[in-house]
């Protein structure tokens, strides 16, 4: 079978990564997506073990519309019932760029309409919609006039992990920190430490790459466990093998931050996550903070504007390459930021930059190798 794993611009090679050792092949990168083929086994690992998917697509049909009506037959004439009954609910989740159809809306009311007609011509009966948790929920993007179906494996988005019981202002996608994480190469062979630690969305993915705890553990369903053909004991064996390979990270993983209710709320996450055992949170300015020797890596998302701190956000900056200057020596910094400005403020040249994003705001990520001695100003 052929999937599609979406993901967010800059991860596109992770995710193809993780997939191969998920046993996927003949995988093709694209912008924001994965193509790859594999059996139900691959699919099923893909969704509760990729750390970097958001949704795992299987492609039914494409067709061509130039107008509504088209737009309704091509949805209807396709035969649901393989995949739904009408004891069944359904949602359409449209992706519209189109200057045919304008309002994704309207277009995801055709496809709903064509598919419960369907039902009710057939049967007299049409399943329900339920756009929060269906038993089947339908991807239905439209490029112009180019219309393509899938069926969407996951259900809830893949960055949904679990364990955020709460958040600052401005939370790190879940995907989006671990993706950055496994940019580094990092998988838990040194210690590690965010000292800017906010809601501990890094530290928690941090310790679940180290302990190789799978990312969707606490998920309790997902879409393809509502199909026709789910495969429960091969689900089952999936789960356990998993649960089977968790290990005790071998180095601490540390957090800090300033804020004393940011550090409850991490708290609260990272107990949900089951990590309090694997990770250690302190209360500490950046600025004064003394790490212990490396060598480590720290990950970090400083504020990115004004309003998010109080003075002036170059100045901050420079206050983060003083102390990594000062007091990180033998440690790989790693910064994401969506100020190019504020970055220059840093002092350091940064041995790579990756470009990410942050939700809408494009970001750079990059790298600082803090050396001994005068190494650390070059």
């Amino acid at each position: 079978m052929e999937f599609l794993a979406k993901t967010f611009a800059g991860l596109e090679e992770t995710l193809a990564a993780e997939l191969q050792a998920l046993g996927a092949d003949q995988i093709a990168v694209q912008p924001r997506l994965v193509r790859f083929n594999g059996n139900k086994e691959v699919l099923y690992k893909a969704n509760y073990l990729s750390r970097t998917a958001l949704r795992i697509l299987v492609p039914l049909f494409d067709f061509e519309a130039k107008n509504e009506q088209q737009l309704y037959n091509g949805i209807r004439s396709f035969d649901w019932s393989d995949w739904i009954n009408p004891d069944k609910t359904f949602a359409i989740d449209p992706v519209v760029n189109s200057s045919v159809f304008r309002h994704s809306h309207y277009a995801a009311l055709k496809a709903k309409d064509a598919i419960a007609d369907q039902f009710r011509d057939r049967t007299g009966l049409r399943p329900s919609v339920d756009t929060d948790n269906p038993d089947l929920r339908i991807n239905l993007h439209i490029s112009e006039t180019a219309c393509s179906v899938s069926i969407d494996s996951s259900g809830d988005s893949l960055h949904r992990r679990g364990y955020r019981t709460g958040t600052r202002e401005a939370p790190i996608n879940e995907v989006l920190a671990a993706g950055m994480i496994l940019m580094t190469g990092w998988t838990g062979e040194t210690l590690f430490l965010d000292p800017m630690c906010g809601s501990g969305t890094i530290l928690i993915e941090a310790a679940m790459i180290a302990a190789n705890m799978p990312p969707l553990g606490l998920r309790r369903t997902f879409g393809f466990q509502h199909w026709p053909n789910f495969d429960a004991p091969l689900w089952s064996k999936i789960k356990k093998e998993a649960q089977a390979a968790i290990r005790k990270p071998a180095f601490p993983i540390l957090g800090y931050d300033k804020d004393p209710r940011a550090l409850g709320v991490a708290d609260k996450n990272i107990f949900a996550a089951g990590l309090e055992q694997s990770i250690s949170l302190e209360r500490k300015k950046f600025e004064t903070l003394e790490p212990p020797p490396g060598p480590g890596i720290a990950v970090f998302n400083p504020p990115y504007e004004e309003r998010m701190i109080t003075g002036d956000i170059n100045e901050l900056y420079k206050n983060i390459g003083d102390q990594l200057k000062q007091a990180f020596a033998g440690y790989d910094a790693w910064i994401i930021s969506a100020n190019m400005e504020a970055l220059k403020h840093i002092g350091l040249r940064p041995s790579k930059k990756i470009n990410l994003f942050n939700g809408p705001l494009a970001c750079k990520f990059q790298r600082y190798e803090l050396y001994d001695g005068t190494r650390n100003f070059k």
